[in-house]
């Protein structure tokens, strides 16, 4: 039975990314900073799939949080089979509008966390020579909507340079693209730029984990849910930036 490690599994995708691990017969090494919601969720799973769940209540924009899950990822006596780095959130408002330690905590969790935890991993993986490390980015990544924009360019070219490496060790690593999301993300980062958007721009969390675990158990490096956002981020790859940024002007 191979054992899935997730971050920001608490909620959202992280969330939605264990209930599915779970459900295929994966034992699970859940992490976020909420004690309640891990274990409640590591319930759930254990009842409804009985998931062997470990939970590691940690920031990863800590050191001390980003040491424990290290130190789990290290352990060979209880080897990771997958990786997802999926913990992150919104900056909340505009760079120069926003308070400068929750800009670096944002580099903390999404650019630093993603890369220590993927080096991490990817030791043990190598040596044993097989599993799979899959990042979650967004079409933001194409697109001029800020730091968080970059963070999650960041980890899309990360991962492209990173599956090149891995090529031929029988490790893989995989990044996920998803568009508007229904999850709390966009409330918790008061991003209300957003309420008032056709139910057509939106996609379903199962439906984005379902394609973002498909690609990964296939070895694909990119992938990016549903078909349209597919034709966005292909457009918008190939637009002059200038036209970009007018499109993306006052997002965040």
């Amino acid at each position: 039975m191979a054992t899935a490690l997730v971050t920001g599994a608490s909620t959202g995708l992280g969330a939605e990314f264990a209930r599915q691990l779970a459900a295929a017969g994966n034992d699970l090494v859940l992490v976020a900073r909420s004690k309640d919601r891990l274990e409640g969720l590591a319930a759930q799973l254990l009842a409804d799939h009985g998931a062997e769940v470990e939970v590691l209540v940690a920031d990863l924009a800590t050191e001390p949080g980003m040491a424990m899950v290290v130190s789990r990822l290290a352990d060979s006596t209880r080897p990771v089979d997958l990786l997802v780095n999926n913990a992150g959130h919104g900056s909340g408002a505009p760079f120069l509008q926003n308070d400068i330690e929750r800009e670096v905590a944002g580099v903390e969790l999404m650019v630093r966390a993603v890369m220590v935890l993927a080096h991490a991993a990817a030791q043990g993986m190598l040596a044993r020579g097989n599993g799979a490390i899959l990042n979650v980015a967004s079409v933001a990544a194409w697109m001029g909507y800020g730091t968080y924009a970059a963070h999650k360019a960041w980890v899309t070219s990360f991962t492209e340079g990173l599956a090149g490496e891995l090529r031929g060790t029988g490790v893989t690593a995989t990044v996920v693209l998803p568009g508007l999301t229904h999850t709390e993300f966009h409330e918790r980062a008061n991003l209300d730029s957003f309420d008032g958007m056709s139910e057509v721009v939106w996609l379903k969390a199962e439906n984005v984990v379902k394609s973002a675990l498909k690609a990964t158990r296939k070895g694909r490096v990119l992938v990016t849910p549903s078909l349209r956002y597919a034709v966005v981020a292909n457009i918008t790859r190939v637009l002059p930036r200038t036209w970009v940024r007018g499109f993306t002007r006052g997002q965040r």
